[in-house]
């Protein structure tokens, strides 16, 4: 089947009710009038956030800050103890997902460039405890470390998505480096699959190490910035940077071939073509792609009570075109896309549904801001 190709439906009308500091902004969508303030400000380049039970958040910030954030106050404390991190380029402290049974262990999982002593760097996960009074992680520890480690400062994947039966899901770019993408023994351009304690799960596609990285999920992947998993099928799926177009949503399964670089549906920056065209043997298609790019990044699923006419639905931030972009999903494919709040917040580096039923933002800016969008009056449909 081949993939669907970005189409836009319907140009949203915009109305801004304050400066772009963005104390209150709404917007008519197709379904409803939407309502969107900041409730975390004064963040300095956030790149994740995470819902803890008690309605709090984490936020991590690139140059390796960690927050606790109250959304409904707007105060936020550092916590100390944060993973030690090689900010520099599109590194730093990432990724940051509260174990689904926070309420009970308290742990929180990282992914990050991680600083070494050699002076190379690469994406490192880890996970630590979150002391009783939210001001310290205690007994941080790094489960995995990617493997070759390398001085280049770009394309560090980092999203971390829990699997459900003790595993967990996180994606890798290719590290600049094109043709890593497609050695499945090398765990760049991937997305990878190990158990919350770093271990090797016994059915991932090539845990006895023949034919690839036991860590491996899937490969030939370029730069994967979001991933979530469907609510009722359980599948993981990515969205990941193109070049000069060619974005993509793919939904990887075990050991299979996503096909960069020798296949794209961009071209490179300097406008030739990559690879042997769009399709080759072996190798998969994606879902739904952008071309032109948008530089898509954070990936939700809507759930819950709010947005009923969305159920289902994809939520993607973007960074480059500084929007929220909603696709309708059918069986599986997109057929229809809206795109939203268009140059009103920055870029929007994390997109996730909060415990309240609301999508909340994260931009990716000097000034950055954890942001609120919900329906202006009942629900959305």
């Amino acid at each position: 089947m081949l993939p669907t190709r970005s189409l836009l439906l319907a140009l949203p009308v915009l109305t801004a009710l304050t400066a772009p500091a963005v104390a209150q902004v709404t917007e008519q969508a197709q379904a409803c009038t939407l309502t969107a303030e900041a409730r975390v400000s004064d963040l300095n380049h956030p790149w994740g956030v995470t819902f803890l039970p008690d309605g709090n958040t984490v936020i991590t910030e690139r140059d390796g800050a960690l927050w606790l954030a109250d959304p409904r106050t707007g105060e936020k404390t550092e916590i100390g103890g944060a993973p030690q991190v090689r900010a520099a380029g599109q590194g730093g402290l990432l990724d940051v997902v509260a174990h689904p049974d926070f309420a009970d262990n308290r742990r929180l999982y990282f992914s990050y460039s991680e600083r070494r002593g050699d002076g190379l760097t690469g994406t490192a996960i880890a996970q630590g405890t979150l002391s009783a009074d939210g001001t310290r992680l205690e007994g941080l520890t790094q489960i995995f470390s990617m493997s070759p480690a390398t001085d280049a400062t770009r394309h560090f994947g980092s999203r971390i998505v829990f699997k459900g039966d003790g595993t967990l899901w996180f994606t890798i770019g290719d590290r600049g480096d094109r043709p890593r993408a497609q050695n499945p023994n090398d765990h760049a351009g991937s997305v990878l699959r190990i158990a919350e304690d770093g271990s090797i799960p016994a059915d991932n596609p090539f845990a006895d190490g023949q034919g690839g990285a036991r860590e491996i999920w899937s490969f030939g992947h370029r730069n994967p910035q979001g991933a979530a998993r469907h609510p009722e099928t359980g599948a993981l799926w990515v969205v990941e940077h193109g070049a000069r177009g060619g974005d993509e949503i793919n939904r990887p399964e075990a050991g299979k071939n996503y096909g960069w670089p020798t296949i794209s549906y961009g071209r490179h920056y300097h406008g030739g073509q990559i690879g042997v065209g769009t399709s080759a043997e072996g190798m998969e298609q994606p879902i739904y792609y952008w071309d032109p790019s948008i530089a898509p990044s954070g990936l939700a699923f809507v759930v819950g009570d709010l947005f009923p006419a969305w159920t289902g639905d994809m939520l993607v931030g973007a960074l480059k075109d500084r929007m929220l972009v909603r696709l309708d999903l059918d069986n599986g494919e997109v057929t229809g896309e809206e795109r939203l709040f268009k140059d009103e917040f920055g870029r929007i580096r994390d997109v996730r549904m909060g415990p309240d039923g609301a999508i909340w933002l994260l931009t990716d800016e000097s000034d950055g801001a954890l942001i609120r969008v919900a329906p202006a009056s009942g629900a959305c449909g």
